[in-house]
Formats: structure tokens, C-alpha cells, sequence
């Protein structure tokens, strides 16, 4: 074996294999950007002359976390809206198409992306805007400042882009340097050549670390009910799948439920390059549409959406549908640690059959791991620790009390971990971060960019008054939404 730049040493790796390996006393070799060895000190010793080797004595090992589904832009709108979602969709709406720059676009990248290094998410899947279908592709600046910051922070990110939801033209807002504001009319052409530029920019995950997935609006029957309704959605789907088709791309949906996944694939939007986000309350035809056409579920297990409607996972799972885990972003609460979400999933589902047998802790670790890749077509490339695979690796601090006593180091991941526990991450070969310092980030500047605009977005738009939290909030057990 070559001389690896990189060695780790002492490390309990939980391989997410094909053989389910969890190795005592590992080692694990990174050569450029792969794994190029993976052992037991038990077994022999590890290769000499790296250029650097970490004791991870008292660390897991695992593969980085994969978020398949979450919002570019929620990062800055965190529980506004005071618990009203209804309100809450609106700030979406508002910041989204008018409150917001590519400066707030940049700021908000930097801070997710910080908190998905410090909590061990290495790749991730994310929507350029959403809330209420609010895709910022009117001008490629927007898309192009979350890639630029992905690249800063070494981390992965496929960036879902589509156009948003008739009628057209939709009108966004642009601010000159000057401060000033006028607004535009955007058409579903304009937002689909955007989408083919941002493509042609940054679909490189695997190298660039940047990729670029298209998305559109979920519909449901009744949103086709008239000949007319249906001919406008069958045109946009057929745009958008020639343009995915043209450029190999994968693609997205946001908000799948009761019939719409059936719906989908007889609009011809489905196989297996598509994810479904959320998909509550499926009926028997869209699992038939899912086996049908390869489709993967993703997962949103804290999202509002699974308080709305159930996803069947378990069921999925069992018929053969691949089944990732998504946080559904930071807003409005929640966020980027998936380590909540795994636990979360498997109380989620352990409470509706009533029975702690479900959603074991290797299998919902694996949603987050290997099924995520799997999902997203990478899987010969990341999602476990193997000779050969990019060098995504993940460190979690064990030795707290949290996380004691030893042994079962599975079940302490998905049962017991935190995004706080992670200690290092390796991305392409590349340490990004260790025992939790980051030396190519300036933390306090990307905190403070974040809050500046986040504030000036909120002024833009005049709602300032919805980060007050309300006296609804205490003695009572449930919320009484107040009328605006």
C-alpha cells in the first residue's frame, strides 16, 4: 500500500458496508481523496509514513451523513412567524421572491453549511428557496452564491432548482447595489435557462463538490381537475424532464401526499433518478408508482408535514422502495442534526405500531448513510467506509457521559449521539474539521453576516414584528393562534 496522507488510528468504525462491519481498534487509510486501506490493529499493523495520523481512541468512525432533503434560505428564517405556520409560509414567501439578495443567499448558505460541518453532515441535498413553491431562479446569482459557499466550506451540496408554481410570469424583487428595488416578471423559460446554467456551472459532486438537481411543484388531482389545468401541467413536466434528460440530472419533489406520487408518474416525472420529499398518507397507487418506477422516499421524520400525515416507512422499506432521511431544513423548528432525526424517526414509527421492534437503529442509520447515496446515485462513491470510496469520514467523540458506557457503538450513534459529539470530519480527503476546530472558517464572521442579514431581509419586507415570541406561548396546552 501507498504511504496514505492521512491515517486513522484507534477508531471504532461502524462501516456501513456490504457486510455490515463494525471494526474494534481501526485503522483507516486516505490517500488524495479516497480510502485507501481499512483494517484492525487487531489484525496487523496499519501502513507506515502518513503524512499525518489522528488517534481516534475513544471515537466512532462513520461515514459522513447525508441530508437528502432540506431549504436553501430557511437558515434565516427560524421560527419566524412566532409557531404560526400559516405565517410562517408567508415570511417564506416574502423574503424569498422579496426581501432577499444574493447577499442574504451567500450568508445563509455559509451558516447551514457551518452547522452541517460542525454536526458531521458531509453531503446534502437542498431546494433553492421553497415554502410556498418560492424557487430564486430568476437570475443565476442566486444559485451561483450557495455554490460559492459550498466550495468554501468543503463540503457537498446538490442544489435543487426549478421553477416555481403558476401563474406566470411570477414577479421577484432585485436590489441594486444602491439599495434600491424594482421588481420583474419572471417566465417558466427564464427560470428553466437558469436552471441550465447553474447545471452547466456546478453539477460536479463528486469533483467540485457542487451538483445541481432540477425540481417543480408537486400536484395533486385536484390541481388538474379541468383539460386545461392538465395540459399546463404535462407542459411544464415535459419541459422539465427534457431538461433533465439532456444534462443527466437527478430530480426532486417537496411535499408528496395521497395520491400525488400515482399522479406523478402518469405525468411522466418518475424512475429512478427522482427523490419524493415527505410523501404522508400514501395510497395504494402511489406504491405501486413507486415500484414501478424505481422512485426513493425521502424521509422528513421532524418535519410539519409528518404531524400532517404519516409516512409509511416501515411499509416502504418492505415492499423494496428505497427510504432516505431528510431534515427538511433549519425552519422553522428544527434543524441540521441528523443525528435528532434518526432518533426521531425511529420513536416516530415505534409509536404508531406501537411496537419498539421498528425502524432498528443500523437500518435508520443506514436511511442516512448508504440508502441516501443510494437514492441520490452515489453510492459507489460515499455512503460507507470502503477501500476505494471518497474519503468522507466522521469522528464522534464517545467518551461522554451520554455516551457510556461502551460497546454497541450502533445504537449509541442513532440513539444517543448529537451534532455536538462529532469531533472531526474528513471531506474528499480533505480534514475540515478537527476536534472541532475549523481553521478555513471564520466562525464569528459567518454568525454576524448571518444576523445582519437576516435583519435586513425581515426590514425589506416590514415584518420585523414576527420575531416576537407571544403570551400564547405559556400556560396553556395549546397554542391560540393570534389574528394578525
Amino acid at each position: 500500500m501507498e504511504q496514505p496522507d492521512i491515517l486513522l488510528r484507534n477508531v471504532t468504525a461502524v462501516t456501513v458496508d456490504e457486510d455490515r462491519r463494525v471494526i474494534d481498534r481501526a485503522w483507516i487509510a486516505v490517500k488524495g481523496d479516497r480510502i485507501s486501506g481499512l483494517g484492525s490493529e487487531a489484525g496487523g499493523a496499519p501502513p507506515e509514513g502518513a503524512g499525518q495520523v489522528i488517534d481516534g481512541s475513544g471515537m466512532i468512525a462513520m461515514p459522513g451523513l447525508i441530508d437528502s432533503h432540506s431549504h436553501a434560505g430557511h437558515g434565516l428564517v427560524r421560527s419566524a412567524g412566532s409557531g404560526d405556520v400559516d405565517r410562517w409560509f408567508e415570511v417564506c414567501e416574502e423574503i424569498y421572491a422579496r426581501g432577499s439578495t444574493t447577499a442574504f443567499w451567500r450568508a445563509e448558505a455559509r451558516l447551514t453549511l457551518l452547522e452541517r460541518l460542525q454536526g458531521g453532515v458531509t453531503t446534502a441535498m437542498t431546494l433553492l428557496g421553497g415554502g410556498a413553491d418560492i424557487m430564486r431562479t430568476d437570475d443565476p446569482a442566486f444559485g451561483d452564491a450557495h455554490c460559492n459557499a459550498t466550495v468554501e466550506s468543503g463540503l457537498r451540496t446538490i442544489l435543487a432548482v426549478g421553477p416555481g408554481r403558476p401563474p406566470y410570469p411570477r414577479t421577484y424583487r432585485r436590489f441594486g447595489d444602491d439599495g434600491q428595488s424594482h421588481d420583474a416578471p419572471v417566465s417558466f423559460e427564464r427560470q428553466l435557462e437558469v436552471c441550465e446554467t447553474l447545471i452547466d456551472r456546478w453539477d460536479d459532486v463528486l469533483e467540485r463538490r457542487t451538483g445541481v438537481s432540477l425540481t417543480m411543484p408537486v400536484y395533486y388531482a385536484k390541481d388538474v381537475s379541468d383539460v386545461e389545468s392538465l395540459r399546463h401541467v404535462r407542459e411544464m413536466g415535459d419541459a422539465v424532464m427534457a431538461l433533465r434528460q439532456r444534462k443527466n440530472v437527478l430530480f426532486t419533489q417537496d411535499g408528496h401526499r395521497d395520491g400525488s406520487i400515482a399522479l406523478a408518474r402518469d405525468l411522466g416525472v418518475l424512475n429512478r433518478f427522482a427523490l419524493l420529499g415527505h410523501s404522508v398518507d400514501l395510497t395504494p397507487e402511489d406504491f405501486e408508482a413507486l415500484k414501478e418506477t424505481g422512485a426513493s422516499i425521502i424521509h422528513n421524520p421532524s418535519a410539519i408535514m409528518s404531524i400532517y400525515g404519516r409516512c409509511p416507512v416501515p411499509e416502504l422499506i418492505d415492499a423494496g422502495i428505497t427510504v432516505c432521511l431528510g431534515s427538511d431544513a433549519a425552519a422553522p423548528d428544527r434543524g441540521y442534526d441528523m443525528f435528532r432525526h434518526m432518533a426521531q424517526c425511529m420513536h416516530y414509527h415505534r409509536r404508531h405500531f406501537r411496537d419498539p421492534d421498528y425502524m432498528p437503529p443500523g437500518k435508520t442509520l443506514e436511511m442516512a448513510t448508504i440508502d441516501a447515496a443510494r437514492a441520490l446515485g452515489l453510492d459507489k462513491d460515499l455512503g460507507s467506509l470502503e477501500t476505494g470510496k471518497k474519503a468522507d469520514i466522521v469522528l464522534v467523540d464517545a467518551r461522554k457521559a451520554h455516551m457510556y458506557p461502551p460497546g454497541m457503538p450502533v445504537t449509541r450513534l442513532a440513539h444517543f449521539a448529537n451534532a455536538a459529539d462529532v469531533d472531526t470530519v474528513i471531506v474528499n480527503g480533505k480534514v475540515l474539521m478537527r476536534g472541532r476546530q475549523i481553521p478555513h472558517l471564520d466562525i464569528t464572521q459567518i454568525l454576524d453576516e448571518a444576523a445582519h442579514e437576516q435583519a435586513l431581509a425581515f426590514e425589506r419586507v416590514g415584518m420585523t414584528q414576527l420575531w416576537s415570541e407571544p403570551a400564547s406561548y405559556w400556560r396553556t396546552s395549546r397554542r391560540i393562534v393570534d389574528t394578525p
